[in-house]
């Protein structure tokens, strides 16, 4: 089995990326390999983690294109120039439109902190995430692991873990638990179901051949 080439997004501290690049060290990705990432930001913490994995870094900086087409049209630019076999959004902040999703259909994946479709779409990024589920007073939370398409958290979703909530947790607290307990472990995981072909999508459900 070929190589697959692995390209990272991230608009962060890079947790996530962290937890795909740990995971490439002990050889846990499934023939995969992260040969790219791109940043958003220039400053992105994310940036530094890869750096000190020896990995290729881009800076795609939102603000300097005029629209999201453009934006999303140069980003586009960088995955042919990779030759990107998969695209993990990985606290990656800004929306890329449709094209994308049409030139790499079930080939793009996003984890959420929260077990969709609970606490999902337009708004629920990062904390505001962790408190909505706690405003809620649900019992259990977790993540999520879908591929990514038109739909804002709408794509077929690969793998989920749930975490308990703790009577006096702060969204603060929720949300380090759920990397820790959940995103940091499903999506090394789902990359690794990609990368060594057991995915297959039927209709919105995804089939894993383990």
């Amino acid at each position: 089995m070929a190589e697959k080439k692995i390209v990272v997004l991230v608009s962060g501290g890079g947790t996530n990326l962290q937890a795909l690049i740990d995971a490439q060290a002990r050889g846990e990705l499934g023939g995969g390999k992260i040969t790219c990432v791109i940043s958003s930001r220039p400053d992105a913490y994310a940036l530094v983690r890869a750096k000190n994995a020896g990995i290729p870094t881009r800076v795609l900086r939102r603000k300097d294109f005029p629209d999201t087409e453009s934006y999303s049209a140069a980003m586009l630019e960088a995955f042919y120039e990779e030759y990107a076999d998969l695209i993990v959004q990985a606290g990656f902040m800004t929306i890329l439109d449709e094209r994308i999703c049409k030139a790499y259909p079930n080939k793009m994946m996003n984890v959420h902190p929260a077990l969709i479709p609970s606490f999902c779409g337009k708004g629920y990024y990062g904390l505001h995430v962790h408190e909505a589920a706690l405003e809620k007073g649900v019992k259990v939370t977790g993540a999520t692991v879908h591929f990514v398409n038109e739909i804002c958290d709408g794509g077929p979703i690969i793998l989920q873990k749930a975490v308990d909530v703790q009577q006096d947790d702060t969204p603060e607290t929720l949300q380090k638990r759920v990397m820790e307990e959940a995103e940091w472990k499903i999506l090394p995981e789902a990359v690794r179901l990609f990368c060594e072909d057991k995915i297959r999508v039927k209709g919105s459900k995804v089939i894993i051949k383990e």
